[in-house]
């Protein structure tokens, strides 16, 4: 009998603006890959969480920090475990590329999209988060779409997040086939 196949290193981070479920699909992604769970909101300092608490959007000298502390600590994991699940915004191109650096292992994105009322509206009704609502136009303002070479999986966030995690494992399986990697979702 043949061995196992070897799992090749990766790392997944769902994407997006706020309020469009990245952390709701990330966490059910962990679960199913049987894989860490990184929050990027924990990675912000204090000073870019008081900054946005006061309804001031972060710029890129907010962010650079940020990215690499997320990127670092999802590198650590991969190495680690062979897998990682991030949430995190990756609003630009030039970020994701951030990303990927750090982590320095095959990193796939999965794009959170969904309508400017249904981000709203998930925002107000969301308690206990720094993240005010009126953030939401300067991240919509800052989000760059991903081009056609990213390969970066979009995900309509109207559907339960269940399914929306069963669509993103289907992809990243064909994903890892199509490169000769093995990804496998536990049965929880």
């Amino acid at each position: 009998m043949p061995p196992p196949p070897r799992l090749a290193p990766f790392a997944v981070i769902a994407m997006g603006v706020s309020g469009s479920g990245k952390s709701t699909l990330g966490a059910l992604l962990a679960r199913r890959l049987d894989c860490p769970f990184l929050e990027g909101d924990d990675f912000h300092d204090a000073r870019a969480v008081a900054k946005m608490s006061a309804g001031q959007p972060l710029d890129d000298s907010d962010r650079w920090p940020w990215l690499d502390r997320l990127g670092l600590a999802a590198g650590e994991a991969v190495a680690c475990g062979g897998r990682v699940v991030a949430a995190c915004s990756a609003l630009k191109r030039g970020y994701r590329e951030r990303l990927r650096a750090a982590i320095g292992a095959n990193t796939r994105f999965v794009l959170l999209d969904a309508g400017q009322d249904e981000l709203l509206r998930r925002l107000t009704q969301r308690s206990g988060h720094y993240m005010p609502a009126s953030l939401l136009d300067s991240q919509l303002a800052t989000l760059e779409r991903p081009g056609p070479d990213e390969a970066i999986f979009t995900l309509d966030t109207t559907a339960p997040p269940e399914r929306l995690c069963d669509h993103t494992l289907a992809w990243l399986e064909s994903d890892a086939h199509h490169a000769g990697a093995v990804v496998r979702a536990s049965g929880h």
